[in-house]
């Protein structure tokens, strides 16, 4: 299976990147995991929503135009469905057993994901109800897939 991650922005920090590199480098089984980044716009902090909501939008069509028509999308997002790892991994086996060979999680920037990411998911999925910053995040979800491939 091949696992993407497409997300919005470049992590900064070398020790995030190095964890995702180790979880993605330890996947067994043939598994693959894939950082599909796209860039992130500029924000200013005083614009003001209708600002926000074309920032927002520019985003998501880079995410969307990284996203292939066959593939099974998670969308991370405040309003999608609590899980644990178990039954993830059951929802990723059922999307491979209808033939489905890349599951992509998409992770919007710090403003947030496009609705039209969210109605593209085959599947909304929230970690929390907090919010993470997006990198560690990444992180959160590489350790998750490792942990799916593993079981």
């Amino acid at each position: 299976m091949i696992f993407n991650i497409a997300c919005v922005g470049k992590i900064k920090e070398s020790y995030y990147t190095e964890l995702i590199e180790e979880y993605g480098n330890s996947l067994c089984n043939g598994n693959q995991l894939i950082i599909r980044q796209v860039a992130d716009e500029p924000i200013s902090r005083s614009a003001g929503d209708a600002i926000y909501a074309k920032l927002i939008k520019a985003e998501g069509e880079r995410l969307l135009a990284n996203i292939g028509k066959d593939e099974y999308v998670i969308a991370l997002c405040i309003e999608g469905k609590q899980t644990d790892t178990k039954t993830l991994r059951h929802i990723i086996h059922k999307a491979s057993d209808k033939g489905c060979k890349e599951v992509t999680f998409v992770i919007g920037g710090s403003l947030g994901l496009d609705d039209r990411c969210v109605k593209r998911a085959d599947y909304k999925l929230s970690f929390s109800r907090m919010t993470y910053p997006h990198q560690l995040m990444r992180v959160m979800l590489a350790e998750q897939i490792k942990l799916i491939c593993d079981m």
